[in-house]
């Protein structure tokens, strides 16, 4: 017969389920909105910084899982923002702070859920949920209340049907609509510097204007030729969700801007660039997403530990040789920044604006000044 998944009403809180398009599935209990959701099921081991995760753009279409064992001790409140609003689909954790022992703090973190419609998944072994990403690959994933009238061997099939983050184009989803501006108050002549936002996230805007660029941010299919009309001293490629080569707007206008203006991106943006200049990328088995991530930085042979969130990366075997690399993972020696040969221009795959993370690679936001500046 097959199996079902009996409603139980468990001290206010109902049971939930995960399942999995690989045919695994995780119980716990569904707090925060009891709702259901659906997305690629990630992991990420950072241990602090999970309002800064939930509302980065770059998490959209994913249920994040957090290693850390305890989350959500230290609470919510409006300064550690990274967009407007959440972004992640839902929430897995082991277990869920029910206080805000903060004096930042405005509202708990399950309160925040609630109001925000995400729901969490608690009381999930995430040791064993990130062991089956980690040795059969990150997947879709359904996570569904008690009150689901459906048997799980229906739940697998429903799962099994989502769609992988391969072909799809989220940065339309969460660039902004119109452009907006950033001021640095840098007692400074400030830079001018254009920045697409493709899932832009706030500390990268602060970082650019703490060094004294102005910020004038573009939707994510802004032409070249727009972009020239603004005369900026150079243009940012930012981090975002999704598959980058099917984001062929921005590549192109991109390949148009190349030896006419600096150009630096992060994440989505490297991805973009690289596109852009003729290599190809590739979706990772298991992605990077976490705030201890050691990268070797060539120029300066250091190792930077590092902030990173992605699911793609780019295929060395397909750079041409005009590229080259110039930072490598030491986790699984990919493909973590390049620079042209030809025009002024490079990129990394991680956060050098690091919230949540480290800050070992902040300097490449002054290298992007200089290059300007030169």
């Amino acid at each position: 017969m097959p199996q079902t998944f009996p409603a139980l009403n468990l001290g206010g809180t109902a049971d939930g389920l995960l399942v999995l398009s690989n045919g695994r599935f995780f119980r716990g209990k569904l707090r925060g909105a009891p709702v259901e959701a659906t997305g690629e099921v990630i992991f990420n081991t950072s241990m602090t910084g999970y309002q800064e995760i939930l509302t980065d753009p770059s998490y959209a279409g994913q249920i994040v899982t957090m290693t850390y064992p305890h989350i959500g001790n230290y609470g919510i409140n409006p300064d550690d923002m990274e967009s407007k609003t959440i972004h992640a689909s839902a929430l897995v954790v082991r277990e869920l702070s029910q206080l805000s022992s903060n004096w930042r703090a405005t509202q708990t973190l399950e309160e925040w859920l609630i109001e925000k419609r995400i729901p969490v998944l608690e009381g999930v072994d995430t040791r064993s949920l990130v062991k089956a990403i980690r040795s059969e690959g990150e997947c879709s994933g359904l996570l569904v209340p008690s009150d689901s009238s459906h048997t799980l061997d229906v739940l697998r099939e429903e799962a099994m049907g989502l769609p992988s983050m391969v072909g799809q184009n989220l940065a339309r989803q969460v660039s902004a609509r119109e452009s907006y501006f950033w001021a640095s108050e840098e007692d400074i002549e400030p830079l001018l510097v254009i920045a697409y936002d493709f899932g832009i996230k706030y500390n990268i805007l602060r970082s650019m204007n703490s060094l004294g660029m102005n910020v004038t941010v573009v939707p994510w299919n802004t032409s070249s030729e727009e972009i020239l009309e603004m005369n900026p001293a150079g243009v940012f490629l930012s981090n975002g969700p999704g598959d980058p080569a099917v984001v062929e707007e921005a590549i192109f206008a991109v390949q148009n801007l190349l030896g006419k203006l600096p150009i630096f991106g992060i994440c989505l943006g490297h991805q973009i660039l690289s596109l852009a200049l003729g290599c190809s990328t590739y979706k990772l088995g298991c992605g990077h997403h976490g705030g201890n991530h050691p990268v070797v930085d060539y120029a300066t042979e250091k190792i930077e530990i590092t902030s990173h969130n992605h699911g793609f990366s780019v295929d060395e075997n397909s750079l041409p040789k005009n590229v080259r690399v110039t930072h490598r993972s030491l986790y699984d020696q990919t493909v973590e920044g390049i620079e042209s040969l030809d025009y002024p221009a490079y990129s990394v795959q991680y956060h050098p604006e690091a919230a949540p993370g480290p800050r070992d690679a902040s300097y490449l936001f002054g290298r992007f000044l200089e290059m300007m500046k030169s």
